[in-house]
């Protein structure tokens, strides 16, 4: 069942999800399907499983949430000695026909990587109860954005507002100018979380140091901000970040997978800004090699972690739809080391911004979000 989602209902759908063969002829054309090798013997011979992954339309070397899936998948392949499939979208459009292939391929488990692969995914999973299937950043929900679940497909997801707050704390506690940002690629609920996160974590600092911290860029009580329209156009990232720049922000936290290297880009440009990165740590991804000196640090997700995860119980007959939810007690968010800004962050505020981690495994502290699985 297709659902699209109107601006208007971004944010009722946020609040619904914190509720809760043969192999084919020929590929679709354009599908960028791939058939992976047999699995290696170092993880005993399971060449008889198939583990399938589509991508967004960022790619797999986008530096952030699909790179790090695919990574998962490679992992597996190494580690269990399965075989994969995988299928690499450069549009929308290509979704369907990339799902299908994976279906008439007879995958065992098909993984797709991002929140605009949930209609597809689920219809899969509906027509082809047989079948195994898997969704990062994403539950199912049906027309209404009511949550459903299907005994076939699990929902990988993650708190990434616990993390994301530490990061605007870390920015509150780190800006020259009194001033932050944020943006999205789009507005969905695997995006707004890390914007509520953030701001939150602003606040929670003005609120300990009696400061005036301004973050521009998402208002959180109206779930409304700024966003660059997808996770592909790295000059809307660009003009977007110079725009907060120009507006006095010098540390800007991009939530739009590949678009940050626009953000990055800005940052170079203009001196003092830094970036803080999202989904893996971006100061060690070869895509951002260039600029990684101006990355403060990164609010991570296990995307790989959670994928190796779920191949692995597949592959054991382990397989259950309940929703694996990364959290950072758990380790499935976490924030990055400061890299090239180690010397440059205060021992005070490192040392609140551990305190705080710890408040929030505890329990102690909750860092709400609409979005929060």
């Amino acid at each position: 069942m297709k659902k699209s989602i109107p601006a208007a209902l971004v944010a009722a759908a946020a609040l619904t999800l914190a509720a809760c063969g043969s192999a084919p002829d020929e590929e679709p054309a354009d599908s960028g399907a791939q058939t992976g090798a047999e699995g290696s013997a170092e993880g005993g011979d399971n060449s008889d499983f198939l583990a399938c992954m589509v991508s967004d339309e960022g790619g797999w070397d986008d530096a952030s949430f699909n790179e790090s899936g695919y990574n998962g998948l490679m992992r597996a392949k190494d580690e269990l000695g399965i075989s994969e499939r995988d299928a690499e979208s450069t549009d929308p459009g290509q979704y369907t026909g990339n799902v299908d292939a994976m279906v008439q391929a007879g995958c065992s488990l098909t993984i797709g990587v991002g929140f605009n692969l949930e209609d597809t995914i689920q219809a899969a999973a509906e027509d082809n109860p047989d079948m195994h299937f898997a969704l990062i950043d994403s539950a199912f929900t049906d027309a209404d954005f009511s949550p459903v679940t299907y005994d076939n497909a699990k929902p990988l997801l993650f708190n990434t507002q616990e993390a994301a707050f530490l990061a605007g704390y870390l920015a509150a506690g780190m800006t020259e100018t009194g001033t932050v940002a944020t943006y999205g690629g789009q507005a969905l609920p695997s995006v707004t979380i890390f914007m509520d996160g953030f701001v939150d974590g602003v606040a929670a600092y003005n609120d300990a140091h009696d400061a005036d911290v301004e973050a521009l860029g998402w208002d959180k009580d109206a779930q409304d901000g700024s966003f660059t329209g997808d996770f592909s156009n790295t000059e809307a990232g660009y003009s977007t970040s110079q725009q907060f720049i120009a507006d006095g922000a010098d540390i800007i936290l991009p939530v739009a997978g590949p678009v940050g290297a626009g953000s990055l880009r800005a940052a170079s440009e203009n001196d003092g800004v830094s970036v803080i990165w999202v989904d893996s740590d971006g100061y060690e991804q070869p895509a951002n090699d260039e600029f990684k000196d101006l990355i403060l640090t990164s609010v991570m997700k296990g995307i790989a972690n959670s994928v190796f995860d779920t191949i692995e119980a597949s592959v054991n007959g382990e397989f259950t739809s309940d929703p694996y939810v990364g959290t950072l007690e758990n380790g499935g968010v976490s924030l990055a080391p400061y890299h090239d800004f180690e010397d440059e962050v205060p021992d005070e505020l490192n040392s609140e911004i551990e305190d705080l981690q710890a408040q929030i495994i505890a329990g102690d502290l909750v860092v709400d979000s609409p979005s929060a699985n």
